[in-house]
């Protein structure tokens, strides 16, 4: 059988340590590299580093490249239209290729009502945005969002963000009026029951419900640890937000663009939300996000109250289209969906086998393992997740980390992972595994 994987060097090789040595002469010391493989090239689902090195990608870009590295059709896209213009700011000179990616995002998003589109370059400023277009609609101040969530780096963002270590620590004071409360989770509680309790609670001891402007969500979290809303809860939010007019605010930033299995983590639910935020695969790795919502929440802030000079930049919304096209016509939901089956089956056999997985969990193809010390106490084992990514690494795998406690290991490859890709990337897991939890 032909492998994928083709190892030179040692990982990591001898010009990827020379490159990283400079780099810790000239970059700033909290930018640290978790994978030390410098890339040279990226095609699909694979890269190659600068040592001849190549690699199976299950890092995504962290859940940026759905479509692959330099998939050709976004590759000519993006192309085409820096032959173009690259840059005049929307708002000053506009482009048709920005009214033509809103056009798309909104036929293909789950509002059944009118709906508009507003751009912007990163997840955490969609957040933020989102935020800003919900305080003007209701003229509220406050904002409710939940422990484990990644929502950004930002100011506002990062006061949403529910970890402290390494994102929050040291960086404070943070926005006032961001309430926190918990998330469901199926391995290690609260329920759902439990969960939606305490939020009706929240507004009563914490916040009152006629000064909330949002709730922000992810239908699945994300650097939280891969950790799946159950559906009665996130209809309970639904429910909560309808009752007190609050304006619900789905963040798909890294679970959007076919990642569960659907173009929208959200469509799994039946959900009509307010606002949904995207970025992360919708330009296959280009600086590009949005916020998708119903028009008269979108159209509330005052005239230019939103924007930017880089937002909605030409060059990622013709990647964007490009994207849309190879979802749609390469089959990449339906893709996800089967990959998702294949991986779970895997996962649940190494469970089976070693007790220091003590949870398998995730949608369609957004999976995730957690490691913990006895599968009894549930403690997080965060050295353990650390030394199965390492492994994988000198094997030939890219993974990462996430989770409150840094001991989960999550899936973003690429979808356009083919079969035999897919077979070799589990199997070197697999021995990552064992040579990790054997010894």
């Amino acid at each position: 059988m032909t492998r994928t994987i083709e190892l030179k060097t040692a990982v990591p090789g001898p010009k990827s340590r020379e490159i990283l040595a400079r780099k810790d002469q000239v970059v700033a010391e909290p930018l640290s590299v978790f994978l030390p493989v410098v890339i040279e090239e990226g095609r699909g689902a694979t890269l190659t580093d600068v040592d001849g090195n190549t690699f199976i990608d299950f890092t995504g870009g962290v859940g940026c490249l759905n479509v692959g590295h330099s998939h050709p059709r976004v590759v000519e896209a993006a192309q085409e239209q820096l032959a173009k213009f690259s840059h005049t700011d929307f708002t000053i000179v506009p482009y048709e290729v920005y009214v033509t990616l809103a056009e798309r995002l909104i036929a293909a998003s789950p509002f059944r009502s009118p709906a508009k589109a507003a751009f912007f370059n990163a997840g955490t400023e969609a957040v933020e945005n989102a935020i800003k277009f919900a305080r003007a609609y209701t003229g509220r101040p406050a904002v409710i969002a939940f422990e484990g969530g990644f929502h950004g780096r930002t100011l506002l963002s990062l006061s949403l963000t529910s970890k402290t270590h390494p994102y929050k620590a040291g960086l404070g004071p943070f926005a006032p009026e961001v309430y926190r409360v918990p998330f469901p989770n199926e391995y290690r509680g609260p329920s759902a029951e439990d969960a939606l309790a305490a939020l009706e609670r929240a507004l009563v001891t914490q916040i009152a419900a006629e000064t909330v402007a949002a709730i922000v969500i992810e239908p699945v979290q994300g650097e939280g640890g891969f950790v799946v809303a159950p559906k009665m809860f996130l209809e309970g939010v639904r429910r909560l937000c309808d009752e007190h007019g609050i304006v619900m605010v789905v963040d798909e930033v890294q679970t959007g663009f076919g990642r569960t299995g659907k173009l929208f983590a959200i469509e799994h639910y039946g959900i009509e939300p307010d606002l949904i935020t995207v970025a992360k695969s919708i330009a296959a790795g280009l600086p590009l996000s949005g916020v998708i919502g119903k028009a008269e929440i979108m159209d509330a802030p005052a005239d230019s109250a939103v924007g930017g000079t880089y937002v909605g930049n030409p060059v990622a919304q013709a990647a964007a289209l490009a994207v849309l096209d190879v979802i749609e016509d390469e089959g990449v939901c339906d893709r996800a969906a089967q990959l998702g089956e294949t991986i779970r089956a895997r996962m649940e056999s190494w469970r089976e086998r070693w007790p220091p997985i003590g949870d398998v969990r995730g949608l369609g193809a957004m999976l995730a393992i957690e490691l913990v010390r006895d599968s009894a106490g549930k403690e997080p084992d965060a050295d353990t997740a650390t030394a199965v990514v390492e492994a994988a690494a000198e094997r030939g795998l890219l993974l990462l980390k996430s989770g409150i406690y840094s001991n989960c290991i999550r899936v973003l490859t690429p979808l356009v992972l083919t079969d035999a890709e897919l077979d070799e990337a589990l199997a070197v897991w697999e021995e990552a595994l064992e040579a990790t939890l054997n010894r």
